[in-house]
């Protein structure tokens, strides 16, 4: 256990034990729910789904650190974060985490949306309550950390309409398939990371990486069938269905890549690096071509 004072840690501490860039995603997603939807103008609710969103990010996360603070000490990756580098202390990172969770919940209940509330507790308690243990238990947790990471965008699907309609269900599946080829390609990198603290995915138990990659390549094709579902719907046009069949027809090619025994490593940042550049791509044509195509 962390023997830091408060005394020692600085703002960009607790920012950090908050994990932004990944709490980012999750706003964004949640916001490209919501805009799908497209919903008429109401700057209140938007300005308490942004505030509800990133507190309950932010919450997640610094629980999620307060969890694995032990074995992110023995994770070179790891290693640095606030609590296991002796800046932020355990206690405060709990007390922290759950204050900012409850007060997202109750602005997200009381001031957007009931059913956005929903998802969001069940992002919480599927990342914190499921995904968390079962990275140390099971060779599934990727997946199921992928359905935590995939509701962000139903709850701003909540905000907009009040239900989850057909578009939304496919925007969770584009969210959920397109996790599981990028963490492959985290999770390969850094597989004797997660060696070193016993952590029994796929990756560390393949050690060739053949099913690491097939895995990835069969969730790279379900990805890029799910998201040109929208238009045989009727949902979209035609600008969004060309950007995502490119975007995907690109992604697919990493994916076939990342097979390759020779240099799969290589292939595995290249992969990394696709799946970074795809999902804004495919977020951005979809809020776009519902917001701007009649």
């Amino acid at each position: 256990m962390s023997t830091a004072t408060p005394a020692h840690a600085g703002f960009r501490d607790y920012l950090e034990l908050t994990k932004p860039r990944l709490s980012l995603l999750s706003v964004i997603t949640a916001l490209v729910g919501y805009y799908a939807t497209r919903p008429e103008s109401n700057p209140a609710k938007l300005t308490f789904l942004l505030i509800g969103t990133s507190l309950a990010a932010g919450g997640v996360a610094a629980l999620n650190q307060w969890l694995e603070h032990d074995t992110d000490a023995l994770m070179k990756r790891t290693a640095d974060r606030p609590i296991p580098a002796g800046k932020i202390p355990t206690g405060s990172a709990f007390v922290l985490g759950w204050l900012m969770c409850v007060i997202a919940l109750f602005l997200l209940f009381a001031h957007v949306d009931r059913m956005a509330a929903l998802f969001t507790l069940l992002t919480i308690v599927s990342y914190l309550g499921w995904y968390t243990p079962a990275k140390r238990s099971s060779i599934w947790s990727t997946e199921i950390g992928a359905i935590a990471g995939a509701f962000p965008p139903l709850i701003g699907w909540g905000a907009g309409e009040g239900r989850v309609s057909a578009l939304g269900w496919i925007l969770f599946g584009i969210l959920f398939f397109w996790q599981i080829p990028h963490f492959m390609a985290i999770a390969w990198t850094h597989r004797r990371d997660y060696s070193a603290v016993h952590f029994p995915m796929l990756p560390v138990r393949d050690e060739s990486g053949r099913r690491v990659a097939a895995w990835a390549l069969v969730n790279t094709v379900a990805l890029v069938v799910v998201s040109l579902l929208p238009f045989p719907l009727g949902l979209v046009s035609w600008g969004y269905t060309a950007a995502a069949a490119l975007g995907g027809a690109w992604f697919l090619w990493r994916a076939i890549v990342f097979m390759q025994p020779e240099g799969r490593d290589a292939a595995a940042r290249k992969l990394f690096l696709a799946s970074i550049a795809y999902l804004p791509l495919v977020l951005a044509a979809l809020v776009a071509d519902r917001l701007l195509v009649p």
